[in-house]
C-alpha cells in the first residue's frame, strides 16, 4: 500500500536529519534507502557528491518520485574536486590520490574496452574536468607536455587540454598530470570523475521511479556494448516504468542514459572474454538468454526519457540493449556525442538502442554526434518522428581514425521492421542509412542520401556467405517469433521531399558505401515491384516448393509515390507518381538565433499544385517477416495527417514534414 511521505534532502543543512522538513538528510542515498511506492523525495539546491542507489520499487499507481527543488538546482555528480595540484612543466600540473578513496573501483586502473570496442589506444573510465569540460586523454606524459591538436578530434582547440595518469605502486597513490593551457588549477573548477555511476539501483526490478530535474554528470562509466552490463550516470538497471524528465545529462566517459542490458555473467563480454564464438551469435545468444531471464513486456521497459538535455558524453546519450523497449524518448535535446573521438567502437550514436521494440522518438532536437539515431537488431514496431537533426558528421578539415564509425543521421541495422522514419527534418550528409528491411520513410525532408542499401549484413568467410540471422518478435511482444537473415528491400517511400544540397565528394562511392552521398532514391532500382516480386508465387494451388528457392531468398519488394526531386537529386525507375524539378535551384537552411531554430528555403514555391495522397497503416500494409503492419504500439491505425509540428494536413497533402509553406517558417525548436 503506498504511504505517500515526503523526505526532504538537503546539503546545506547544519547536520544530517530524519528526512523531515524539518530536519532533512544531508544526502539523497539516505532517502533513497527509505522510500517506497508512493513517495516524494524533495531535494533542495547543491553539489551531492554521492551515488544513488534506490533500494525500493515503486507501482505503477504509485511511483517513487526523486524531484530537485529547484529546476537542474540539485546536482548529482559522479566528480570530486582536486585542489591539491602543483606546477610539473609548462602548462602541466600534477596531483596525487590515495587509491583508498575509490574502494573497489578505481576509474583510473580500470581500461576502457570489450566487445566491439575498436581503439588500440589506452583509456580509462576516469576523467579530469576543467570548469566542467572533459580533458582528452594523452598516451604519454611527454604527449601531455606538448599538448598537440588531435586531428581526430570535432574540438580542435579543446584537444589540447590533456591529461595523463599513472600508478605510483609504491605509494598507492594514482598520479595525475594534466596541461590546463595556463590556467591555475588551484584557483578553477577542476574535478576529478571517481565514482563509477550517479543514479542508478545495483539490483533489477526497481521499477516506477521518476527522477525530474536534476543535473547529472561527469560519472567513470565503463563502455557498454549490447552482450554486457550497460551502466551509464543514470538509468533503471533492468527494470519498468521509470521517467526521467527535465534533468541535464552530461560528462559521461561513455553513456549517458542506460535503458539496458543487465548482467548476465555467461553472456558478459562474452566475445572478449573467450573469442570462440562469433560476435553476431554471441548476440542471438543474448536475446534468447534474455528471454530465460525475463525479458517481457510486463517485467520490462515501458520508459520515459523527456525534456532532458543530453551532451557531451563519450559512447552514447542513451543507449539500450532489449531494457528500452515499449519506451518513449521525447522532446530532448541531444548534441556533442562521441565527437572526441577518444572512445572507438561499433556502440555509438546520441541514442543507440537494440531490439527497439515499439520505442517511439520523436520530437528531439539531435545535432553534433557521430550519428543521430542508431537502432540496431529488432526495430520491430520503433517510431522514428517528427525529430530535427542535423550537423551529425565529422566537420571539414577534421581527420577520420580507424575504428570510429561512419556518419547518420538515422541508422537502422539488421532488423526486419516494421520501423518507421516519419515527418522529420534530416539534414546532415547522410539521413539514412538501412542495411535492413521493412523500413518506411514518410513524409521526410532529406538533404543527405540514404546509404548501405543491399550491403553491411552478411559476410564472405572461408570462401562461402556467412548471413547475419537476427530476431524477429510476435507482434507488440518481445517473444521471439523466428530468424531470419536480411533479405533487402520490403521498403516504403512515401510524400518525402530529397534535396541535393552537399555536394558529392567522391564520386566513385555507391550505395553500397556508408558514405555514399547522392541524394534520392535510385539507389532502390535493384528492388522489385510487388507484382514482379510475387509472380514466381502465381503457380496454382500446390507450387514446387524447391523450384520456389531464387524467389524465397531473393529481393523484396519496394513501394515508392509521391516524392518530390530537387538539385538533381536521383530517382527510382519504378515510382510514378512524383515531382523532379530539373529547372529551379532549392535552398535550405537551418537558421538558429537566440536557441531558437527556423528553416529558410524557398522549396515549397515549386511545390505548388502538386499535391499526394494521404497515407496511412492500411497503404503501408505488413513488413514481410514478422507479418505487422507499419502501426501504433496499441495496434491502432497510423494516419499521417500530422506534420512535424503537430498541424492538421488537410485534403491538399503535400510533399515533407510540414502541412504548408506557413507551417515551414515557424520555430522548430527553442
Amino acid at each position: 500500500m503506498a504511504k505517500n511521505r515526503t523526505f526532504y534532502v538537503n546539503i546545506s543543512a547544519s547536520k544530517d536529519g530524519n528526512g523531515s522538513k524539518e530536519m532533512p538528510f544531508k544526502h539523497i542515498n539516505d532517502a533513497a534507502k527509505v522510500a517506497e511506492a508512493g513517495d516524494e523525495v524533495i531535494v533542495a539546491p547543491g553539489i551531492y557528491r554521492e551515488y544513488v542507489c534506490p533500494r525500493n520499487a515503486g507501482t505503477e499507481d504509485a511511483p517513487i518520485v526523486y524531484r530537485s527543488e529547484k529546476p537542474l538546482g540539485a546536482v548529482i555528480t559522479g566528480a570530486e574536486e582536486l585542489k591539491s595540484w602543483k606546477k610539473y612543466k609548462g602548462d602541466v600540473w600534477t596531483a596525487r590520490v590515495s587509491n583508498s578513496m575509490f574502494g573497489a573501483f578505481n576509474p583510473y586502473k580500470e581500461i576502457i574496452g570489450g566487445d566491439w570496442y575498436f581503439s588500440d589506444k589506452i583509456r580509462h573510465p576516469g576523467a579530469v574536468f576543467l570548469n566542467d569540460k572533459m580533458l582528452f586523454e594523452a598516451d604519454s606524459l611527454a604527449e601531455c607536455v606538448k599538448a598537440p591538436v588531435d586531428k581526430f578530434a570535432w574540438d580542435s582547440e579543446g584537444s589540447r587540454y590533456k591529461y595523463f595518469v599513472q600508478q605510483d605502486e609504491k605509494t598507492d597513490e594514482t598520479v595525475l598530470y594534466a596541461n590546463f593551457r595556463g590556467a591555475d588549477p588551484n584557483k578553477e573548477n577542476v574535478e576529478i570523475s571517481v565514482r563509477r555511476n550517479c543514479f542508478m539501483p545495483d539490483k533489477n526490478y526497481v521499477n516506477y521511479i521518476t527522477v525530474s530535474g536534476f543535473n547529472i554528470n561527469k560519472a567513470a562509466t565503463t563502455w557498454a556494448p549490447p552482450a554486457a552490463y550497460q551502466d551509464g550516470m543514470i538509468g533503471p538497471h533492468w527494470s519498468k516504468g521509470w521517467v526521467i524528465e527535465d534533468c541535464e545529462v552530461y560528462g559521461s566517459r561513455c553513456c549517458g542514459i542506460s535503458l539496458g542490458k543487465y548482467l548476465d555473467p555467461e553472456n558478459d563480454m562474452y566475445f572478449t572474454k573467450k573469442w570462440v564464438k562469433s560476435p553476431t551469435q554471441m548476440e542471438r545468444d543474448a536475446v534468447c538468454r534474455g528471454q530465460f531471464h525475463g525479458w517481457t513486456k510486463e517485467r520490462i521497459g515501458s520508459h520515459t526519457v523527456r525534456r532532458c538535455h543530453i551532451h557531451h558524453c563519450e559512447q552514447t546519450g542513451i543507449v539500450g540493449r532489449m531494457g528500452a523497449v515499449f519506451s518513449t524518448i521525447e522532446d530532448n535535446h541531444i548534441h556533442d556525442i562521441c565527437t572526441s573521438s577518444q572512445l572507438r567502437g561499433a556502440e555509438t550514436a546520441g541514442i543507440k538502442l537494440h531490439a527497439g521494440i515499439d520505442v517511439t522518438i520523436r520530437r528531439n532536437h539531435i545535432h553534433h554526434c557521430i550519428m543521430g539515431v542508431w537502432l540496431d537488431w529488432e526495430a520491430q514496431g520503433a517510431r522514428i518522428s517528427q525529430n530535427l537533426m542535423h550537423d551529425n558528421y565529422r566537420p571539414d578539415g577534421v581527420d577520420t581514425v580507424n575504428g570510429i564509425m561512419f556518419h547518420t543521421d538515422v541508422f537502422i541495422e539488421v532488423g526486419h521492421g516494421p520501423t518507421l522514419i516519419d515527418n522529420n527534418l534530416l539534414l546532415s550528409r547522410v539521413s539514412v542509412t538501412i542495411p535492413s528491411e521493412g523500413i518506411a520513410c514518410v513524409h521526410n525532408l532529406m538533404l543527405g542520401s540514404f546509404s548501405l542499401i543491399n550491403s553491411g549484413v552478411d559476410s564472405i568467410v572461408n570462401g562461402q556467405r556467412e548471413p547475419r540471422y537476427t530476431p524477429y518478435h510476435i507482434r507488440h511482444r518481445t517473444e521471439v517469433a523466428g530468424f531470419m537473415t536480411i533479405l533487402h528491400g520490403d521498403d516504403r517511400i512515401y510524400n518525402n521531399i530529397f534535396v541535393q544540397k552537399y555536394k558529392i565528394e567522391d564520386k566513385k562511392k555507391t550505395p553500397q558505401d556508408a558514405d555514399y552521398m547522392a541524394v534520392g532514391t535510385k539507389c532502390f532500382d535493384i528492388f522489385p515491384t510487388y507484382k514482379e516480386w510475387h509472380a514466381p508465387f502465381e503457380k496454382g494451388d500446390r507450387p514446387d516448393m524447391g523450384a520456389l528457392a531464387n524467389a524465397h531468398f531473393g529481393h523484396l519488394p519496394v513501394w515508392l509515390a509521391g516524392n518530390a526531386y530537387f538539385n538533381g537529386a536521383n530517382v527510382c525507375k519504378n515510382e510514378k507518381d512524383k515531382l523532379v524539378d530539373k529547372k529551379n535551384k532549392v535552398t535550405v537552411e537551418l537558421v538558429e538565433k537566440d536557441g531558437k531554430y527556423t528553416l529558410k528555403t524557398n522549396v515549397y514555391s515549386f511545390l505548388k499544385g502538386f499535391s499526394v495522397g494521404m497515407i496511412d497503416s492500411d497503404i503501408l500494409d505488413c513488413a514481410f517477416e514478422p507479418e505487422q503492419r507499419f502501426e501504433s504500439p496499441d495496434g491502432s491505425t497510423i494516419t499521417f495527417n500530422s506534420d512535424f509540428l503537430g498541424n492538421h494536413r488537410d485534403l491538399t497533402v503535400i510533399p515533407g514534414p510540414f502541412a504548408d509553406e506557413k507551417a515551414a517558417k515557424k520555430v522548430l525548436w527553442q
